[in-house]
């Protein structure tokens, strides 16, 4: 497969693959793939960050075997499929081998189409030299354009390097203590191997760009801020599907995070509450003994004290009264700088009273979008069967561009015949027919009894 690049902006630092197919949990093999020039780091920052790694029980694959050959072997490429993290090392020499720079398109491509993560590392190189191949990176690179004599591969690694210069997720070490650069990084890849991901959606249509668009409205790259945002639509629209998949993008990037889910029907039950506010302490603060806190009251001053001074993502998911609000974030300044909050919920007028300013309204999706999500749960394909074409066409009517309703829909119509798609479909226009009489009738019922 070859991965096309496009350059991003500098306000840009991922992306990833907006693919119909199955969304099924990876099968990582490694938590790790370190990519490096031998010369330059082996014995020393390389070698020292994978046996730090390694202490701290975090499986990191690096090649220990000499590279022989222009190509490379299928056995590394393998270990780049099944890596869960890549951490680019770019040193000096870095783009002097085109085995590492086709490591890096690799790396690339799973980033784009198996959502790896990866994190470069500029090792006393500028992002800027690694951008616009200048200085000693630059000298590194041109030596090799004389080797390969290869226009349209360089023009690729080219396009790799501009991308990968540009991702803000990293370290830039000139000078000073490494250790602390290697501790830091540890740290942080330990934050992110131990996270347990949510499941988002067995087929992810149409998915990646509004998580895009929500994401604009959070401006995570700013830490000098604390920002509230709703994600609004009516049931089955996708809301939680949303907030599940920015979780998953970006919860790593914070001291603690926590997805409470079905608030409104947790709240309703006894101590409801009081036991959200004590999931939420003991997810951020990673430890149940010191998060009961016997009280909504309680509960709202431990919040306010525990996470006043941390980073943190909190997603309030299907909320529908202002009390839950004002119990799990009653306002900004209960959480550190760089806190994001995210509020899903149908209620628009509930964000507003809670001053809620940045709101998303999830759109439904376009004909096809609708087209590939009911396809995948009706019959396991991207595209329909020629001979439930014009059924496919009714369901899709039906369905009204709202998720849920195409999921539940196709997965009921999967494996029919079609006499039996047609039953069905002709059942389901008849009830919706009749309910919207009923509904004419009680709003005449009641602009008759207004008027006397």
């Amino acid at each position: 497969m070859t991965f096309e690049f496009q350059e991003p902006s500098s306000s840009s630092s991922s992306s990833s693959s907006s693919s119909p197919s199955p969304s099924n949990t990876h099968q990582w093999t490694h938590d790790i793939f370190l990519s490096f020039r031998g010369t330059d780091t082996r014995h020393n920052f390389t070698g020292y960050l994978y046996n730090a790694l390694n202490k701290k029980g975090i499986n990191t694959f690096i090649d220990d075997e000499l590279r022989r050959g222009e190509e490379i072997s299928p056995s590394l490429l393998k270990a780049i499929e099944g890596s869960r993290i890549s951490i680019l090392i770019l040193s000096k020499n870095f783009a002097s081998s085109s085995w590492c720079l086709d490591e890096l398109l690799k790396i690339l491509e799973c980033k784009e189409t198996k959502e790896q993560m990866v994190l470069p590392v500029f090792f006393k190189v500028d992002p800027l030299d690694v951008r616009h191949q200048t200085n000693c990176f630059g000298k590194a690179f041109d030596e090799l354009r004389n080797k390969v004599k290869d226009d349209d591969k360089m023009l690729r690694w080219k396009a790799a390097l501009i991308y990968v210069s540009n991702l803000t997720d990293g370290w830039r070490i000139a000078k000073g203590n490494e250790s602390e650069h290697i501790q830091e990084i540890v740290q942080r890849v330990s934050l992110i191997v131990s996270r347990t991901y949510l499941n988002v959606a067995k087929y992810p249509v149409g998915i990646e760009p509004r998580v895009h668009e929500v994401n604009s409205l959070l401006s995570i790259e700013r830490n000098d801020i604390i920002r509230m945002v709703g994600i609004l639509g009516i049931n089955g629209i996708g809301k939680t599907t949303i907030a599940k998949a920015i979780y998953n993008s970006i919860a790593y990037q914070f001291d603690g995070s926590c997805f409470l889910a079905n608030i409104g029907e947790t709240s309703k039950q006894e101590s409801g509450l009081v036991r959200l506010q004590e999931t939420l302490l003991s997810e951020i603060l990673r430890d149940t003994r010191t998060s009961q806190v016997g009280s909504v009251d309680r509960g709202i001053n431990v919040i306010k004290y525990r996470l006043c001074s941390k980073r943190i993502l909190l997603i309030l998911d299907d909320v529908d009264k202002l009390v839950q609000l004002e119990t799990l974030a009653g306002n900004c300044d209960w959480f550190g700088l760089g806190s994001r909050i995210i509020i899903t919920t149908r209620e628009e007028a509930l964000l507003a009273n809670h001053g809620v300013d940045l709101r998303y309204q999830v759109r439904g999706m376009d004909d096809n979008e609708a087209l590939q999500l009911f396809s995948w749960n009706a019959f396991k394909t991207e595209k329909p069967s020629e001979n439930y074409a014009i059924f496919t066409e009714r369901a899709i009517r039906y369905a009204r561009g709202i998720p849920l309703v195409l999921t539940n829909l196709g997965s009921e119509l999967y494996g029919r015949s079609v006499v039996q798609w047609k039953s069905a479909l002709d059942k389901y226009e008849a009830g919706r027919k009749r309910k919207r009489k009923l509904r004419k009738k009680s709003s005449k019922k009641i602009f008759y009894k207004n008027s006397k």
